[in-house]
Order: structure tokens, then sequence, then C-alpha cells
């Protein structure tokens, strides 16, 4: 996995995002979704995977609900250590608030975890489709992640599984914290 695409982005003289190194959790994957208003409001999907965040903006954020297809970007790895960050990116690549709106850990949709799973995990990034459980308090129960053909490379769509999780109605922003440093900031 490469943070060289991360790297060129970024000055981390101004920034206080972390800086690109290779780092791995010691039990199970965590995944992060940081909600962050740059330019427009968004939210960040991000999955560990072989020592870095697999990356996804997602526009209109995710859904428990199965009906829902979210547009998912795929964007340039992150570092590890990323999945902590919150907080004010300076002018530049990037620039504005970001929060934490979800984290926790995934496994593959068969429960697996540590190499197997990330083995199994990036052959299903290189074939265009990921299938997850995700553990967050936000996020549950089975997830997919399905690379659209014939639109831009990077476009995917973010999909939830119909599970004992899901639900009829979501709205992500809903789910939002009025205190949050963006609504603050919005208000």
């Amino acid at each position: 996995m490469s943070l060289t695409k991360y790297t060129e982005k970024r000055n981390f003289n101004k920034s206080p995002e972390p800086a690109a190194k290779l780092n791995k959790s010691s039990r199970q994957l965590s995944f992060v979704v940081q909600r962050h208003k740059a330019s427009h409001l968004h939210y960040d999907f991000r999955l560990e995977v072989d020592g870095v965040l697999k990356s996804w903006a997602v526009p209109k954020g995710p859904s428990m609900n199965p009906a829902d297809k979210r547009l998912a970007m795929m964007v340039e790895d992150h570092p590890y250590a990323y999945k902590d960050f919150k907080g004010v990116i300076p002018e530049g690549y990037g620039a504005g608030i970001v929060e934490i709106w979800d984290k926790g850990t995934y496994t593959t949709i068969e429960n697996e975890s540590g190499p197997l799973a990330e083995k199994k995990l990036l052959a299903g990034i290189k074939a265009g489709s990921l299938k997850i459980t995700l553990h967050g308090k936000k996020l549950r129960g089975e997830f997919a992640l399905v690379k659209l053909k014939g639109k831009q490379e990077n476009a995917w769509l973010l999909l939830k599984h119909n599970d004992k999780y899901a639900v009829d109605e979501y709205n992500s922003e809903k789910e939002t914290q009025a205190s949050s440093p963006i609504n603050k900031w919005l208000a």
C-alpha cells in the first residue's frame, strides 16, 4: 500500500494531519467515518487494510437503509493514525473541519479478521466488490462496497444489506449531534 498520493497532497508543516506511516492495529481491523466540512460537507468512510486506511468520500453519508445506494468515491489511502484525527485542516487540500462521526471494528462478511481477512479485502478491492460487517456505534451489520462499471474509475456504491440492523428511513445528518464542531460552525 502506498501513501505517496496522501503525502503529495499535504504540507505537514501547516496541517495537523498525521504523517504518512504504515501501521497496523494489533487486534481487530478498524473502521472510521469522519464527517468533513471542506468545500462541501461529506463523510469519509475508511477501512483499515494492510497498514493503511482505504478511503471513500461519501457525499450523502452512509445509510442503514438497504434501499439507499450511496455514491462512494475512492480517494487516496490514508495512514492508519488518521482513524483518530479530528480538527481543522488549514487552506490547501481538504481545508475545513474534520470530526469523527462513527468508529469501530469490522470483519469480512464471513466474520474473518486478521491477515486472512486482509488478503480477501485486498482481492475484493481489486475485483470491485467488498462485503463486510461493521461493529460501530451508528453503523452496524452487513455492508457492501461495489465498484461501478463504465463510470469514473474511482466510483463505488456503499450499500447496507437487509439484516437485523436495517431500517426503513435513515439520514446521516439526523444521526449527528447538534453540538458537533461542524454544526456549531455552520450555525
